[in-house]
């Protein structure tokens, strides 16, 4: 079956081309490294946006206003298309996506002006939405029978890829051209995972086209099961709270970071710009379980966010670094908690829709918080207002951490 033939959600005609039937294993891995390329290509610009924003005359909240773009069409996409997987097949929409983001990489990397890197953003945003309900419903399809580890592949690639952005964004920004050679390397990646995506057999969608199958692809609303929805809420809560700090470590912190560690260096930028994301992946590899986790995962990360402005205020490299390691981790064990019982709870079926109507929450913690941000920035400067969104942010987590509390209590009375 081809790319084509998918796409048109039609049996694909015979050919002699030749397919790759690809065990388990390579596809899984093939998911794994397309997801984190996309995510990796869609934060390269972290550390650059000081540099934009001086050779551009960038406010902060034009900043932010390039940074939100991505997220606010990825979270359109996700309502738009979120779903279109479980028709046209997860390869078709991971080759889909690829296609876009090697457009949207290439507009931003040559973007003269606040409007050209927005569309650039917006385009990458796209091929995330793309491809985030197709990959996790992929990886839950190549492990049937271990569930948590493919939630736990998702939630590894989510953070890492979107950790390892700016790092690598920072390093490549030392070449020639560092405002555009990150995005040509990226594209080269891009491409050539491409092949093999190409040629991988794919397996058929859950649901076949009959009658008009563009009909199938229209936009839905989001919905969840009404046996999940519990645990539906609890996670894109979650998810809003720790995207809106994650938010602000992709967008405003290079410029924030630099201060107190007192260099422009764009790779060290990078590096701090990325740590909570790092150390949030980190947690997907340790395992640490409980009926506890949950609220002592979100009480670390709301006293992690809490300990950034007081950084801030003393100067402190030290604590700048242990309260950004703190808040990931944190946020790291309560997110995998929360998004395993929602992922476990829901039909397969609709797992793709499902898991795109918690990711556009999620996301929208992205935008809206950050936005905000940006303006209070300009107007109270950018101290002031780091100050206030984190103590909003740390007691909604706190909030949140005493109602998954009492949920867990009631639970186990319950059984």
């Amino acid at each position: 079956m081809t790319v084509l033939s998918e796409l048109r959600m039609q049996p694909a005609a015979r050919t002699r081309r030749k397919e790759w039937d690809a065990a388990i294993r390579p596809r899984l891995l093939l998911t794994l490294a397309v997801m984190s390329t996309l995510l990796i290509g869609a934060n390269l610009a972290t550390p650059l946006y000081p540099l934009l924003g001086q050779s551009l005359g960038l406010s902060y909240f034009g900043v932010t206003m390039a940074f939100t773009s991505y997220v606010l069409v990825l979270v359109a996409g996700l309502l738009l298309v979120g779903h279109w997987s479980d028709y046209i097949g997860r390869r078709a929409a991971l080759v889909l996506a690829a296609v876009v983001s090697l457009a949207g990489g290439l507009i931003f990397g040559t973007a003269t002006g606040v409007g050209t890197l927005m569309l650039g953003r917006a385009l990458q945003g796209a091929s995330v939405a793309l491809a985030t309900g197709a990959s996790s419903a992929a990886l839950r399809e190549l492990l049937p029978h271990r569930p948590e580890w493919a939630t736990r592949f998702t939630l590894l690639v989510s953070a890492g890829g979107v950790a390892a952005g700016p790092v690598i964004g920072g390093l490549l920004s030392l070449l020639p051209a560092p405002t555009l050679t990150p995005f040509l390397i990226h594209s080269a990646v891009l491409a050539a995972l491409l092949i093999p995506l190409c040629m991988l057999k794919a397996r058929p969608a859950i649901s076949l086209a009959e009658g008009r199958p563009l009909a199938m692809l229209r936009p839905r609303k989001p919905a969840v099961s009404h046996r999940a929805r519990s645990q539906f809420w609890i996670a894109s809560t979650t998810g809003f709270l720790s995207f809106a700090a994650f938010g602000f470590c992709l967008s405003l912190a290079p410029t924030y970071f630099s201060s107190i560690a007192g260099t422009t260096w764009r790779p060290a930028i990078g590096l701090l710009a990325a740590l909570a994301l790092g150390a949030s992946a980190v947690s997907q590899l340790t395992g640490i379980r409980g009926r506890y986790t949950a609220p002592v995962g979100l009480a670390a990360m709301g006293t992690g966010i809490a300990l950034i402005p007081v950084a801030g205020a003393t100067g402190s490299l030290v604590l700048l670094t242990v309260a950004c390691l703190m808040a990931g981790f944190g946020q790291g064990m309560a997110f995998r908690v929360v998004f395993n019982e929602v992922a476990a709870a829901v039909e397969a079926a609709e797992h793709a829709r499902i898991i795109s109507t918690v990711y556009v929450i999620t996301y929208l913690g992205s935008a809206i918080p950050v936005l905000g941000l940006g303006a209070a920035g300009g107007i109270w400067g950018l101290d002031v207002s780091v100050a206030w969104f984190s103590g909003l942010i740390t007691a909604a987590c706190l909030t949140l951490a005493v109602l998954s509390l009492r949920r867990n209590r009631r639970r186990s009375t319950a059984g």
